[in-house]
C-alpha cells in the first residue's frame, strides 16, 4: 500500500510561510500585486481564476482580474499586458491559458515583462531554468518538486520518467528532476517500448492528459508516483493520468487526484508572486 501524498496540506504548509513573508514585506512598505488576465468564458479557466483570487486574499496579496470578452482583440490585449508591465503595485502578471484562438498565445507570454513573468512562460525565464539559474519555476512542476521534498524522497541518481513533454510540465519537469541528479527519460506518444521504460522508474511522473493512462504493468513495484493529470473519467467523475486502484497498492508514495498536484500548482504561484516583489523592490 502506498503512501497518499497530501498535496493539501503540502499547500497550506507553502502558503502559510508566503502570509508570513507577505506580512514582513509590508512592513516594509511592500505589498506583493497579481493581475490575472481571463479572455473569454472558458468554465475551467473561471475555476481556476477564482481560486487564485481567493489564494491572494488567504496570504494578504492584492489581487486584479481583467475579465474580456472572447472578442477581444490581439492590439487590446497586448495594450493591458503592456500597461501591467508598467504599473507598480502589480509584480506578476498572469494571463489564463488557452486563449480563444485568434489570439497569438506566444505573442502574449513574450510581451509579459521577464521579472513579472509569475508563470516562468517567457522564453527567457525557460532559458535559466535551463541552466538552473532561475528565480521562477513554471508553478505545476515547482508543485511536483515541494511535494517530494515534504517527503525526503530522494532523486539523486534515481531513474526518473516523465510521461509527457508540454513546455508547462513535461520539459521544465525533466529539467528539475536533472537538476536534483536524476537521470531523466522523457517519454511521449512516439516513443517505443513506453511500458518497459516506465517499469524502470523509480519516480514516475505523469503529465499525458489521458485518464488512468498508467497502469500497473507500467509502474515498478515500490516506485514514486506523481499524477499530474486532471481529467474526466467514462462516468463524468474527476481522475487523474494514473488509474490510482490499480497503481495504488503497488507504488511507495503516491498522489491522489484531486487533492494532490492540483492545490501546490495555485500554492507555488503565490511563492513566484511574492519572489517577483521581492526581486522589483531589491530585496533578494
Amino acid at each position: 500500500m502506498a503512501k497518499i501524498i497530501d498535496g493539501r496540506a503540502v499547500s497550506a504548509n507553502v502558503k502559510a510561510e508566503v502570509a508570513r513573508e507577505a506580512q514582513a514585506l509590508k512592513a516594509q512598505g511592500v505589498a506583493p500585486g497579481l493581475a490575472v488576465v481571463i479572455v473569454g468564458d472558458d468554465p475551467a479557466s473561471r475555476v481556476y481564476v477564482n481560486n487564485k483570487k481567493k489564494a491572494c486574499e488567504l496570504v494578504g496579496f492584492l489581487s486584479e482580474e481583467y475579465a474580456m470578452p472572447a472578442s477581444t482583440t490581439q492590439a487590446e490585449l497586448m495594450e493591458l499586458v503592456h500597461k501591467l508591465n508598467q504599473d507598480k503595485k502589480i509584480n506578476g502578471i498572469l494571463v489564463q491559458l488557452p486563449l480563444p484562438k485568434h489570439l497569438d498565445e506566444k505573442a502574449v507570454i513574450e510581451a509579459i515583462d521577464p521579472v513579472k513573468d509569475v508563470d516562468a512562460f517567457h522564453a527567457s525565464n525557460v532559458g535559466k531554468i535551463m541552466i538552473g539559474d532561475y528565480h521562477f519555476l513554471p508553478c505545476t512542476p515547482a508543485g511536483v518538486m515541494e511535494l517530494l521534498k515534504s517527503e525526503n524522497i530522494e532523486i539523486n541518481g534515481k531513474e526518473c520518467v516523465v510521461i509527457g513533454r508540454s513546455n508547462i510540465v513535461g520539459k521544465p519537469m525533466a529539467m528539475l528532476l536533472l537538476h536534483q541528479n536524476g537521470t531523466v527519460t522523457i517519454c511521449h506518444s512516439r516513443t517505443q517500448n513506453l511500458k518497459e521504460t516506465c517499469s524502470r522508474a523509480d519516480i514516475l511522473v505523469a503529465a499525458v492528459g489521458i485518464p488512468k493512462f498508467v497502469k500497473a504493468d507500467m509502474v515498478k513495484e515500490g516506485a514514486v508516483v506523481i499524477d499530474v493529470g486532471m481529467d474526466r473519467d467514462e462516468n463524468g467523475k474527476l481522475c487523474g493520468d494514473v488509474d490510482f486502484a490499480q497503481v495504488e497498492p503497488k507504488a511507495s508514495y503516491i498522489t491522489p487526484v484531486p487533492g494532490g498536484v492540483g492545490p501546490m500548482t495555485i500554492a507555488m504561484l503565490m511563492k513566484n508572486t511574492l519572489m517577483a516583489a521581492k526581486i522589483q523592490n531589491g530585496l533578494t
